[in-house]
């Protein structure tokens, strides 16, 4: 895992679907199957990247449970919500500054690169995290369960 850049970004127009969830009952690989199976049918597409997204509650950090719920997405950017499939959710990604990250590997070792940014990164950065969406950009060097994987790790400042 390595820090890349701080990044404002503007609104985004997204298109996926979403799932309720914990981190003791992880349902990333059934809302992804669904995403897949599905995902050619939206026309609108922005691009080749796909975004894996968590909504917190407001307090999950504060708290930290791994048994709370959150909502997860798996979704595409698109230039319109008009013409959605069936089974398609419209998502609107609110701008906003974002810390940036790489990691590297497969999801087995996901956790060492959110220790990283949680307990190392941001206490001495002098950022806030701000309740925003988190998401992963799996772009062109994305490979799913490959120890050679690469994604982005955008977590929300104020």
């Amino acid at each position: 895992m390595m820090f890349l850049r701080i990044e404002f970004i503007e609104e985004r127009l997204m298109a996926g679907q979403q799932i309720e969830m914990s981190l003791i009952n992880n349902r990333t690989g059934e809302l992804w199957s669904g995403f897949m199976s599905t995902r050619k049918y939206i026309t609108d597409r922005i691009g080749n990247d796909l975004y894996s997204l968590q909504v917190y509650p407001p307090d999950y950090f504060a708290a930290f449970n791994p048994a709370t719920n959150f909502t997860k997405w798996a979704l595409t950017e698109v230039s319109t919500h008009d013409n959605l499939p069936e089974g398609m959710l419209p998502f609107l990604l609110p701008a906003g500054k974002y810390a940036v990250f790489l990691h590297k590997g497969d999801t087995t070792n996901f956790g060492i690169t959110l220790q990283f940014i949680f307990q190392q990164w941001l206490p001495s950065s002098g950022y806030q995290l701000d309740n925003r969406p988190h998401f992963e950009v799996l772009g062109a060097k994305y490979r799913n369960n490959d120890p050679l994987s690469e994604e982005e790790v955008w977590i929300p400042l104020i």
